[in-house]
């Protein structure tokens, strides 16, 4: 691959949280802040709730609001035409903003939208998935995990997830929410707002898939640093072997509809350069087999014979290029991937991360380029 020294695709950020979470609250303040740039949204019909008419008015060089329709459980053309139509008021100058902020519904799961960024051949080209971001209502946030699986999905998918509504519960009821959240998405980081306030840097520049990204902020894209409530939660941190399986807040009966039980992360370190052959045969054989269920994997993948490593990202079966990192400067050949699955138990998704420390004997690629099996999946 050759090295992409510059990346001019438009930036998305994809706002999500179930009903209630406070996500238009949120927007209002980001749009009203100076250090957010020029941000153009989408985001459905005003409602009830939507954002403050005079102020998009006083924005309209800078911020956009596009009633879209639902952008909800599949990939929409409205969206499609959405950033279709902004991407060319971009080109002939009409209007001038530097990222795009789309703002889901509460029902929304963000794989279809994902999917669109990566597979569309008309906007594909022209953006980029700058990160997920997810707001979790403290207040009622629990129950509707138990309950909603977009929710969770939501949870699962997200780089950076914002508590709101801290302030309406108590210490103890927040640190098992921010359990609960762990249980399903350990590497994602998280934060506080403060009655939907939020810093606007902590939104942007989630996503390591670009060629100047630094160690550190693959580390903390891949949840190496992230702080957890409880050191027995999540797997990110953990040594290479000390992969361990996460204890939710509650039973299984506890849970109506037992979503969180579906859904499983794991991660592992390989010190090693891995050989191509291993790596590709591992993630070829696990998304032909559970592609579906993967509702997000990422990593850092240090490959034997080659100098740099690469960072790759995918949402079920649908991944983004690998993006070679020829100018990184991090020390070490350590490879890092997190893998957050549904329908998969601990036990098995630990189990076929275990396979990329194979040797290379023990998987052989035929002459004429198919992949022979001679270790197997656990599932």
């Amino acid at each position: 691959m050759t090295k992409d020294t510059t990346d001019d695709r438009i930036p998305v950020t994809l706002l999500t949280g179930f009903l209630g979470a406070g996500k238009t609250t949120l927007l209002n303040h980001l749009i009203r802040d100076p250090e957010a740039g020029r941000i153009a949204v989408i985001m459905n019909e005003f409602g009830d709730v939507g954002l403050d008419h005079d102020l998009i008015e006083e924005s309209t060089e800078e911020t956009i609001l596009m009633q879209s329709g639902c952008i909800c459980c599949s990939i929409r053309g409205d969206l499609l035409e959405a950033l279709g139509k902004l991407i060319a008021r971009r080109n002939n100058g009409s209007l001038a903003f530097d990222r795009i902020v789309i703002e889901t519904t509460g029902i929304a799961d963000p794989g279809p939208i994902l999917h669109s960024l990566v597979v569309d051949q008309l906007v594909g080209p022209c953006f980029r998935m700058d990160g997920v971001v997810t707001l979790a209502d403290a207040a009622t946030g629990a129950g509707i995990l138990q309950q909603q699986s977009e929710a969770v999905n939501q949870i699962a998918m997200s780089d950076l997830i914002i508590l709101s509504k801290t302030d309406l519960v108590s210490t103890i009821d927040l640190a098992r929410f921010e359990t609960q959240i762990a249980g399903i998405n350990g590497s994602a980081r998280r934060i506080r707002a403060d009655h939907g306030r939020v810093p606007p840097g902590v939104l942007f520049g989630l996503s390591a898939m670009r060629s100047t990204v630094t160690s550190d902020e693959v580390s903390n894209w891949l949840g190496v640093s992230v702080p957890q409530p409880n050191p027995l939660v999540g797997l990110s941190g953990f040594t290479p072997k000390q992969i361990q399986p996460v204890t939710l807040p509650f039973t299984q009966s506890q849970s109506p509809a037992h979503h969180n039980h579906k859904i499983n992360s794991a991660s592992i370190d390989v010190q090693e350069p891995i050989p191509a052959n291993v790596f590709d045969f591992w993630l070829d054989t696990l998304i032909a087999l559970k592609g579906p269920d993967i509702l997000r994997m990422k990593g850092i993948v240090h490959v034997e014979g080659i100098d740099w490593p690469f960072v790759f990202h995918g949402v079920q079966h649908i991944f983004d290029a690998p993006v070679p990192l020829e100018s990184w400067t991090g020390e070490g050949t350590t490879s890092r991937v997190v893998v957050i699955a549904r329908d998969m138990s601990k036990e098995d998704l630990v189990a076929s991360l275990e396979l990329l420390r194979m040797q290379p004997k023990e998987v052989d690629v035929a002459t004429e380029g198919m992949m022979v099996q001679t270790a197997e999946m656990p599932f």
